[in-house]
């Protein structure tokens, strides 16, 4: 069976940054005018006031300073409080597929080798903008790639699910490279009018490139194993989204962009993840306390402080435990690969380490990693 080797990333980062403060302000304008405007109810008691936020409650809550989004516009405007991005025609290639085909374009770049040595394109990603002709089809005749392609949803697990379907594919068969792009316009899903999640998302497109070590030049990373959960849960959710023509309004919004109950995912998700990696690596003959660098799914600061720590036995240090959260949000699928794009440059050959990603499903997946 042939051996799968990370070959290359890419990274595509947004124009517009967008801070907390930014967000606050916006957003205690917002909660100002309504609980001004429904005030009678409000004494009432027939509506709820609307709570204000601050910068310190997202950071403390989430590990999130800022984060980049293809239009900032829509978002610092209180009257608004959706991103303003046009729907495009039939003939022009989607938002996220043109994402996609920067990052993939830069993991190219880095890779060193002619587009006609990959076989196929996956597109993992969990905001798909158009159901079908898939994005990762959009994203081969862009770059004029030949073979196959398809898109695959499973939610913030997308590029670990990814990166196995990648490397199984070049373990079984005599394929090219495979190329795998996580585009993520998250802030086309949530509800900028609820406190306790309008923060999370950031937007960002991610760009991996496996194939077999035989065809591998120098550097890279050899995949040492691959594994998938998923256990059906309500407690991450998402219907709808703003990237449709018949956008949600009013108080039918909640129902049809992200949601999601904090509290239980924390408490349901951060055992399941970690008892998945301990299994995974002991299976693997490898010693978790012995990896040199962790690249979780960026979700939530204090999870993968919990993660990392149990992994590892001990407080992880943030050479061990990357978080990206701080300057990108929440990315969804793109998060873990953003770290590892960003901070693996720097291991030495023979160190171990882990990419793994966990999210709506529930559903977890797990890459470790040897520098060659």
């Amino acid at each position: 069976m042939r051996h799968a080797v990370i070959a290359a990333t890419g990274l595509y980062t947004p124009p517009n940054a967008l801070s907390n403060e930014e967000l606050v302000e916006t957003f205690n304008t917002y909660v100002a005018r309504f609980n001004a405007d429904h005030a009678e109810a409000i004494a009432a008691g027939e509506v709820t006031a609307l709570a204000p936020s601050s910068p310190e409650f997202i950071l403390k809550a989430s590990g999130i300073k800022s984060r980049f989004v293809m239009d900032k516009s829509g978002l610092i405007d209180p009257e608004v409080l959706r991103p303003a991005i046009p729907e495009r025609s039939n003939e022009e290639l989607s938002v996220l597929a043109e994402m996609a085909v920067t990052a993939a374009r830069q993991a190219i770049a880095r890779w060193g080798k002619p587009v006609s040595e990959i076989g196929a394109v996956l597109c993992a990603a969990s905001n798909m903008q158009r159901p079908y002709p898939a994005m990762a089809i959009e994203v081969q005749q862009a770059l004029g790639i030949e073979g196959f392609a398809f898109d695959m949803n499973v939610a913030c697990s997308s590029a670990t699910f990814g990166i196995k379907t990648a490397a199984d594919f070049i373990r079984s068969d005599p394929a090219k490279a495979i190329l795998m792009v996580n585009p993520e316009v998250c802030s086309g899903h949530l509800n900028f009018r609820d406190r306790d999640s309008h923060f999370i998302f950031g937007d960002v497109a991610t760009a991996v490139i496996v194939e077999g070590a035989e065809r591998a030049g120098p550097g890279g990373w050899d995949i040492l194993g691959t594994r998938l959960k998923t256990e059906f849960s309500n407690n991450i959710r998402n219907n709808f989204g703003f990237l449709n023509r018949a956008a949600p309004e009013g108080a039918n919004a909640r129902d049809k962009l992200f949601v999601q109950e904090g509290r239980k995912v924390f408490r349901e998700v951060t055992p399941m993840v970690s008892a998945m990696i301990a299994e995974h690596a002991s299976d693997l003959g490898i010693d978790p306390h012995g990896l040199k660098r962790l690249w979780l799914h960026q979700a939530n600061i204090n999870m993968n402080d919990m993660i990392a720590k149990k992994v590892l036995g001990r407080d992880p240090t943030p050479e061990e435990n990357v978080i990206i959260l701080d300057d990108y949000a929440n990315t969804s699928s793109a998060g873990s690969i953003i770290a590892f794009h960003l901070h693996s440059d720097d291991l030495a050959a023979g160190d171990l380490g882990l990419i793994c990603s966990f999210g709506a499903g529930y559903s977890a997946g797990t890459v470790f990693v040897k520098k060659r």
